[in-house]
């Protein structure tokens, strides 16, 4: 009997995928460790490996194919001299299963009986021009099962506004089932809609797709508390200038960010009580910091993670976030290197932007916000001098993390950049 292949899971969140490209087609001879096809997950495009050994058989799921649910039969494999087109037959049979659902049919018979109460209400509205009413009125009064014509409007001209509906009778239990429909409504507030203004119709990519649900389950379900401190930078581009001097021999080339990096690192590990997840009735505590950066890619965002980023050297450092942030616009991330972490850092200050307030990626409890660094007056052993000033907000999952502990972090992260030798000690 054919082997199946099946939509694998590349990711712990993954629930479907893109079927991008097949490397083999139906009669050629796989075997084990065989690259079979590319599959694009939500992040990254990564390669599918044969385990068994055999004759490609069926392809049943052409490339390009989007949405494919994970445990999908997507081909078959036949051992030698084994029959392709029997077990061909065998994913078919699943859907078989629905014809079982047509018993189900019958059970709208029972609900004729109420439609008749819309109906008449339906046709006095738009039937009798004399009745005046407003389009939402008409709609409640549909709903609600409500005659029109018994109601008198308090409306200009008599026209039946909504408030005109408050006192006629409540619907009988039946039509307080068609009204259920209408409370569902708010759920469609996404879904497509119509629109006179010029405009074009483009298909969310998966990574999109995830984006909005993360980002929506963040703020629905996590209680953000923000903290915002002005850091003077000065001194930080004095040493970042000294050390790409001593290491322009070998190549490397530090970057604010990457000396940001090592300082959020480090303040967590100072103030332990941030490197944590809220899990539930659970709190877990991280022994070292993982940073996950925040990196613009076509179509969407990815946060690769510079593990351990508490005790690399900054060069290090620089190095790792070099190399994760050119295989992460190239879709070539492990899930890995991409998945967990224990804090994020998203820096918009390239763009100009002053201070913004970042959305936390769960399971993690705190993301830093690092805005532009700019000449402002600032005051230094009480005098106003001209200072270049970033300002940078934490975003702090309140379940885990209380408002003192944040701002011990927050103070502990503007100390290590404004003394920016704790970074290389």
């Amino acid at each position: 009997m054919p082997t199946e292949l099946k939509m694998p899971a590349l990711s712990p969140t993954m629930e479907e995928g893109t079927l991008a490209k097949w490397l083999v087609k139906e009669g050629d001879t796989v075997k084990s460790g065989d690259l079979l096809a590319e599959i694009e997950t939500d992040k990254a495009t990564m390669e599918y490996e044969a385990v068994d050994e055999g004759v490609i058989a069926k392809i049943l799921v052409p490339e390009g194919s989007e949405g494919v649910k994970v445990g999908a039969v997507i081909a078959l494999i036949a051992a030698e001299g084994e029959e392709a087109s029997a077990p061909a037959a065998a994913p078919k049979a699943d859907p078989a299963p629905p014809a079982a659902v047509a018993p189900p049919p019958p059970a709208p018979t029972p609900a004729t009986p109420p439609p008749p109460a819309v109906p008449p209400a339906r046709a006095t509205d738009d039937g009798d021009e004399r009745i005046t009413a407003s389009p939402l009125a008409r709609r409640l009064a549909e709903a609600q099962g409500i005659d029109l014509a018994s109601l008198k409007g308090s409306g200009p001209n008599g026209r039946i506004v909504r408030a005109d509906l408050g006192g006629a009778a409540q619907p009988a239990p039946a039509s307080v089932a068609q009204s259920a429909a209408p409370a569902a409504a708010p759920k469609a507030a996404t879904a497509p809609f119509e629109t006179d203004i010029p405009h074009e119709v483009v298909k969310l990519s998966g990574m999109r797709k995830v984006i909005a649900r993360r980002l929506t389950e963040s703020k629905q379900t996590v209680p953000h508390i923000y903290l915002t401190v002005d850091i003077r930078l000065d001194a930080l581009l004095k040493l970042r200038g000294e050390l790409n001097a001593g290491l322009a021999s070998r190549g490397v080339k530090l970057s604010v960010n990457d000396m940001l990096i090592k300082a959020l690192a480090l303040s967590l590990i100072e103030v332990p009580e941030c490197n944590v997840s809220f899990a539930g009735d659970t709190l877990i505590k991280y022994n070292r910091a993982d940073i996950s950066v925040a990196v613009s890619i076509p179509g969407g965002l990815i946060t690769p993670i510079v593990t351990g980023a508490d005790t690399m050297a900054i060069s290090a450092i620089s190095k790792a976030m070099h190399d994760l942030a050119g295989r992460a616009k190239e879709g070539k991330l492990r899930p890995n290197e991409y998945q967990g972490g224990t804090a994020s850092l998203s820096n918009m200050g390239m763009y100009g932007i002053k201070q913004f307030e970042a959305v936390i990626n769960p399971p993690q409890a705190m993301i830093m916000a690092i805005g532009a660094g700019e000449a402002r007056p600032y005051v230094v052993d009480g005098a106003l001098v001209v200072a270049t000033v970033m300002s940078a907000t934490g975003s702090f999952d309140h379940r885990a993390i209380d408002g003192a502990d944040g701002a011990r972090q927050m103070k502990a992260f503007k100390a290590l950049v404004e003394n920016p030798l704790g970074l290389v000690a």
